[in-house]
């Protein structure tokens, strides 16, 4: 059996103009959100250790631990309410339907007993309270007459529930069984988040009129609001109190952070302003944060997620970042001695990854086009976008100075450099196959078939091209002119994917028809068969170093690892690797596997 051993996950989904929510458990120091339709757990201490959750049919909004840390409530944009244990098999103890639209938070109360939810509901009650044993409603939530953004359980008895939204409104429920108390037109524009501080003794509401108002936990009543003298100059999005409930940080389209002093009297002065930024542009906006413990956490609209020490905000923050969209390639460099992983997502994003060390930034590029594919040599990145530009950035210097773009004219289908010759780029497109020299376009052939996949040998002497005829057609090159040697026949689908080993004696090829072949460079003949343990369609193959092992990853959500020198059926399965498939594949050694996805995640296996 594989063994996982690392997750570089994903980070929070965001969207601008609105806030999202990020929760922790300060027993364990953990954090916890959502991307798509998965729920992130992540230890603050070591943020390597994640634990991914993706039972949920639609995309996942907001997750939140409950008071023990032992269960964990997620919400979905179907209105589903899943409740699930944190251990590692993630057992599924209850379902609900609790809205008829999307959830947009939810909270526990603190005797862990109740839920509260709230989103849209498509014309019925947008706000519901309920057992979490049983799902019986706890009370009428009436008030409300458009999307409800916020709700918050006050976590001291006697029990209240406060709620906000797209209504401007800010209203107060007593109970349980809980009614309406009390409603407050304190904002004038939405009211994005609406928090209880840890001794229940206040409520903090903030929204994007640039405003935060204070109300009185027991009663409902306003008592206070945050300064305006050095307030934020755009909507505000989160609030999170401090866990003596004497501090509130906040965070807000003008890209900064604010921690406000909250007296007894219920006004807010600002005690220190946080700024940050390094993407630029609205990226740098930061839309959630989080107090836990010792932590001051912000989430930015581009997906970094910063620490800071609430003891000491002025020391630079440590950030956590990554893929916010799905994984369409990776590839494996070594650089001073580790092994470093460079990942492509579908928007463009290029993101670094050093092995047990974790996120190590991003690749700057001048455009952020996005990539089809992606291969590594010599310190070198070479991407190939779906701008028809091929293009070679440097790994070695912080500041990536990239060469000229060289544009091949038509859409990539796949993208292989010779390891023997690191000037040689050999590029495949839908009617044809480009070599490139350095930064030149040598030769262009049109081979007179429907190109899907291509590869070239380490040696760059030769290559192979995939049809969507599902033949094979192999070449030599000599110079920069192609010339067909042969045509294998065994494929029963179009090739997706062809790789050939390191030491050049062999090739494998995959199809759309889930299955994978071993071939014998010199005598074209197949040299590993039966290779069809994948149920639904090949998207990547990875050899080892040394040529003993090829693994191949296939949308079934599946790694397979073979050794060729052993039957098919002795293969090595990791399942579920990826949520929604796999995408990209490589070894860093003989016996690691790094795989990366639709769920966004990077993850390290080894083997045994």
């Amino acid at each position: 059996m594989a063994k996982l051993i690392e997750t570089h996950a994903c980070v929070p989904s965001t969207e601008r103009g609105r806030g999202i929510l990020i929760a922790g458990d300060a027993k364990t120091n953990s954090i916890i959100y959502c991307n798509g339709r998965s729920v992130i757990m992540r230890n603050l201490d070591n943020p390597l250790e994640a634990s991914v959750y993706g039972e949920h049919s639609y995309p996942v909004t907001v997750a939140r631990f409950s008071p023990n840390g032992e269960w964990v409530a997620s919400g979905d944009t179907s209105g589903t309410v899943r409740i699930w244990g944190r251990g590692s098999d993630h057992t599924l103890k209850y379902e609900y339907k609790a809205l008829a639209g999307r959830i947009d938070d939810l909270e526990w109360s603190a005797d862990g007993q109740r839920i509260v939810v709230c989103g849209d509901s498509k014309g019925k009650s947008m706000v519901r309270a309920f057992m979490w044993d049983s799902g019986t409603n706890v009370g009428e939530f009436d008030g409300h007459s458009r999307r409800v953004l916020s709700c918050s359980f006050k976590p001291t008895r006697p029990f209240r529930v406060a709620t906000c939204g797209e209504d401007f409104l800010v209203n107060f429920y007593e109970g349980p069984p809980f009614r309406f108390k009390t409603s407050h037109r304190d904002h004038s524009n939405y009211v994005n988040c609406v928090r209880f501080a840890p001794d229940g003794s206040k409520f903090i509401t903030v929204g994007s009129d640039r405003k935060g108002v204070i109300f009185d936990g027991k009663t409902g009543e306003k008592i206070g609001e945050l300064s305006k003298e050095g307030g934020h100059t755009g909507s505000i999005y989160a609030a999170s109190w401090s866990p003596d409930s004497k501090q509130v940080v906040t965070v807000s389209a003008d890209k900064s952070a604010k921690i406000w002093e909250i007296s007894e009297t219920g006004n807010g002065t600002v005690k220190k302003t946080l700024t940050f930024g390094s993407q630029g542009g609205a990226d740098d906006m930061l839309v959630g944060c989080l107090w836990l413990n010792d932590h001051l956490i912000t989430v930015s609209l581009g997906g970094i997620v910063s620490l800071l020490s609430a003891v000491d905000p002025d020391k630079p923050p440590k950030t956590i970042s990554g893929h916010m969209k799905s994984i369409n390639a990776i590839a494996l460099s070594l650089q001073s001695g580790q092994s470093e992983v460079c990942s492509s997502s579908y928007d463009g994003v290029i993101v670094r990854w050093i092995l047990g060390v974790g996120y190590a930034g991003r690749v700057e590029r001048k455009d952020s086009t996005q990539i089809k594919c992606l291969a590594t040599i010599e310190g070198e990145l070479v991407t190939c976008g779906f701008d028809n530009k091929v293009r070679r950035v440097p790994l070695l210097s912080e500041q990536c100075k990239e060469s000229e773009p060289i544009d091949i004219g038509a859409q990539p289908k796949d993208l292989d450099v010779a390891v023997g010759c690191p000037e040689l780029t050999f590029v495949s497109t839908d009617a044809g196959i480009i070599i490139i020299r350095g930064s030149k376009i040598v030769s262009t052939t049109n081979v007179g078939y429907a190109v899907t996949a291509a590869a070239i040998s380490p040696d760059g002497t030769e290559a192979v091209v995939g049809g969507q005829d599902g033949k094979l057609h192999v070449y030599s090159i000599k110079g920069d002119t192609l010339l067909e040697e042969s045509v294998l026949e065994r494929h029963r689908g179009p090739i997706n994917a062809i790789r050939f080993s390191p030491d050049g004696s062999m090739f494998a090829s995959g199809d759309l028809n889930r299955e994978a072949v071993v071939w014998d460079r010199i005598t074209k003949e197949v040299k590993l068969k039966n290779m069809v343990y994948h149920t639904a369609r090949i998207n990547c193959i990875a050899w080892s170093p040394d040529s003993s092992k090829v693994a191949t990853g296939s949308l079934d959500t599946c790694v397979l690892i073979y050794e060729v020198g052993k039957s098919a059926s002795s293969r090595i399965t990791i399942k579920g690797a990826h949520l929604g498939g796999v995408y990209g594949l490589a070894f860093s050694d003989q016996s690691t596997v790094i795989s990366a996805g639709e769920d966004a995640c990077v993850r390290v296996w080894s083997l045994p």
